[in-house]
């Protein structure tokens, strides 16, 4: 097992050499973008499935609550959380369109959207980021493998460029970390 743990941190550990090396450009300008929404009246709305709907949950809480500073909320809604909300809008429209239905109650035009999917191929989080696309949003993507068909409705996406989901969730959320610290300093110094 010992081995087993060593083999894991080192396939992170090589990972997040290419995260360090392919993306940080690109993780710079989704917090500048960011904090460009925020600075302008806009709001963040971000979803996800399964462990990805927990990053949505944790973006939206760190956005609203405080990272590391002392500072006023700001504006962010993870749409995974309303239970209600999901299972009216699954048993009534269908589980594809969980996200979507959200995103046309509450995004409005200058708002960011942020799609996680580690396949890139989540039908829900597509119809959604089509939507919010076509309302005039920032539309961002935290994808997996080679991006999938989410990033080809992403004004900006981030792909942690692995096939081992555990991997990119571990990318996903670091990547989180930093646009977060960064979206807090560039806004309240």
């Amino acid at each position: 097992m010992i081995e087993d743990v060593r083999g894991q941190l080192r396939a992170h550990r090589a990972l997040f050499e290419v995260i360090e090396s392919d993306l940080s450009p690109r993780i710079a300008e989704m917090a500048q973008l960011l904090a460009e929404t925020f600075r302008n009246g806009g709001k963040l709305l971000v979803m996800g499935n399964g462990g990805s709907a927990a990053d949505a949950q944790h973006f939206a809480a760190e956005m609203v609550g405080r990272f590391k500073l002392e500072r006023a909320a700001l504006p962010a809604v993870a749409l995974s959380t309303d239970t209600s909300c999901l299972t009216a809008i699954g048993n009534d429209y269908g589980f594809d369109l969980v996200f979507r239905r959200q995103v046309e109650a509450l995004a409005t035009a200058g708002d960011a959207v942020v799609g996680i999917s580690t396949s890139g191929n989540s039908p829900n989080v597509l119809a959604a980021l089509e939507l919010a696309r076509e309302r005039g949003c920032r539309t961002f993507g935290l994808l997996g493998k080679d991006g999938g068909s989410i990033k080809a409705v992403c004004d900006l996406a981030l792909i942690v460029p692995s096939s081992d989901t555990p991997r990119i969730q571990e990318g996903h959320i670091a990547v989180i970390h930093i646009v977060c610290d960064l979206v807090e300093r560039a806004l309240f110094g």
